[in-house]
């Protein structure tokens, strides 16, 4: 039977995901150390399972409204105006989703329209460009280079723009680079949003991990921002819940009107269980002062310094993040390419590293490595990568 006619062609040329591809081939293989899956290795907090396990027992097992739990709502709101000064309504500018990614997905569908275009920086995390695809719109990839701090520049934003353009996805804390925008680089970029009226779409799921005495400046914030962006984030990696799959989306009534609409036809609501979960994690964070989100931070901070010593001892030119939980050193030296690199390393040392590749072609030379993981097996990894580099001199 010939099941392409069936297909929908511009699906079929999307690319599985890098990421998952080097994931799949470490579980085939034994003593294998895998820094390739953006996923804290901390579980989630347990008054927070403790919490979803009573909702069970309790027999609250039925749908949320559409938007999600008023009361989780209430605490997000809560949460973004305690941290970043962001005010929301609870009842009409809050949407709980499963997850970040179901939150990316709704923005663009409901904004995009066949052939408008997204920016989408480069390298960043995989799902962007697909996503921008599947909603009918084109990607327009906007490179950013390690010399710059792998940060977002407004003259290379102006000149990816065409008369199409119509959003920006706003993708810091980054993954794969663990780059952030300080104010004044997201300041630099507001001449250029507003003299082409464009939509940000800020993603700020790593905005709790910041280090070096850095800050998160939510993008709303800034001036005449609030009305023209959707602010994106979660729960899975600052509060370790990423089995629990919950995020949220906030903007205008407007544009959230419609992304509703999209929810409630596909998804319904956000499960029960993880909602609840969700807001106890807020709850107790306003209480003791996100004290397990401290410790997670300071945990990953300590493996961040270890990582970057140690690729920079081995003679790999490793840039420094200063977000998120990702390290991206460049593997130029070796000769290699980041294909040839992973590929190697996974066959000869058991260490599954990302190829810069799979984040666009931009990350060519260099690999994404996590250190999500505990600190033990990131020295045996480490070790094993110094050695694998020392057999290709």
């Amino acid at each position: 039977m010939n099941y392409e006619r069936f297909l929908n062609p511009s699906i079929v040329a999307v690319p599985p995901s890098g990421i998952r591809r080097f994931f799949d081939l470490a579980a085939s293989m034994k003593d294998t150390i895998s820094l390739g899956v953006g996923e804290p290795d901390f579980k989630t907090p347990y008054p927070i399972r403790d919490a979803a396990i009573n909702s069970l027992i309790d027999g609250e097992t039925q749908y949320t409204a559409n938007r999600g739990l008023p009361e989780l709502r209430q605490e997000i709101a809560f949460y973004l105006m305690g941290r970043y000064g962001l005010e929301y309504d609870p009842a009409r500018q809050i949407i709980v989703t499963i997850g970040a990614s179901e939150a990316i997905d709704i923005a663009l569908r409901a904004v995009l329209s066949p052939g408008d275009e997204v920016l989408v920086p480069e390298p960043s995390y995989v799902s962007y460009a697909p996503g921008v695809v599947f909603a009918g719109g084109t990607p327009l990839p906007v490179v950013t280079r390690q010399e710059d701090e792998f940060r977002l520049l407004p003259e290379d934003l102006e000149a990816a723009i065409t008369p199409r353009t119509k959003a920006l996805i706003l993708p810091y804390p980054n993954n794969p680079t663990g780059a952030i925008m300080e104010r004044k680089n997201l300041e630099a970029l507001l001449p250029v949003i507003l003299r082409h009226d464009l939509l940000v779409i800020s993603d700020e799921i790593y905005s709790e991990l910041i280090y070096d005495g850095k800050e998160h400046v939510s993008f709303a914030t800034l001036p005449d921002m609030y009305p023209r962006t959707l602010t994106i984030n979660g729960f899975s990696k600052s509060f370790a819940m990423t089995g629990w799959r919950v995020g949220y989306i906030c903007g205008a009534p407007e544009l959230l009107d419609v992304m509703n609409k999209i929810h409630q036809y596909t998804i319904m609501c956000a499960p029960r269980q993880g909602q609840i979960a969700a807001m106890e994690a807020l709850r107790l964070g306003r209480e003791n002062g996100y004290e397990e989100v401290v410790r997670m931070r300071e945990s990953y901070d300590r493996r961040r310094r270890l990582m970057v010593s140690s690729f920079r001892q081995m003679g790999l030119e490793c840039f420094e993040p200063y977000g998120a939980f990702y390290v991206f050193p460049s593997i130029r030296s070796t000769g290699l390419s980041s294909e040839e690199f992973c590929a190697g390393l996974l066959r000869e040392k058991h260490v599954a590293a990302v190829p810069g590749t799979a984040f666009g072609p931009s990350g060519e030379g260099h690999m994404r490595c996590s250190y999500a993981t505990a600190m033990d097996k990131l020295k045996t990894a480490l070790d094993r990568i110094g050695e694998y580099i020392l057999t290709l001199k």
